[in-house]
């Protein structure tokens, strides 16, 4: 147990992954950190993309976060994400059809606030497609 770290991954909607890992990678405000047993406290926001949580059996699972808060204690992750979801329940035409409607907002150049929004989304839909092809090259 000396060489893991117990991991929380939970959103509005409830605990996603609770589980011991040897490493962690998430996707922090000022760029991807890789977390192992006894790292430094941390306290930092999250951006749009992929956790991945490396198992002490060698299995990584996957999960996409639209952004949130991280806390890092030598033996703990928690990942508190604004939203959560596995990576198998990523739904690639879903995710593909959603980015092309964002990127389409962006072209008719609407309000101030629906381009923000439409900018927003398009990083959140970037993040999942970009993790979509990273599984798809690991299959």
């Amino acid at each position: 147990m000396a060489n893991t770290i117990n991991v929380d991954i939970v959103s509005a909607e409830g605990e996603i992954y609770s589980g011991r890992a040897s490493m962690v990678f998430v996707p922090a405000a000022q760029g991807d950190i890789g977390i192992a047993p006894r790292h430094a406290p941390l306290l930092t926001t999250l951006k749009a993309g992929e956790v991945r949580v490396q198992t002490p059996d060698g299995e990584e699972h996957g999960f996409y976060v639209g952004g949130g808060a991280l806390e890092i204690q030598p033996q703990r992750v928690t990942v508190l994400a604004d939203t959560a979801l596995r990576a198998a329940d990523l739904d690639e035409a879903a995710v593909l059809a959603a980015k092309q409607r964002a990127e389409e907002a962006l072209r008719e150049r609407g309000s101030e606030v629906s381009l923000a929004e439409a900018q927003a989304e398009l990083v959140r839909l970037a993040a999942q497609v970009k993790m979509l092809q990273r599984l798809r090259k690991t299959k």
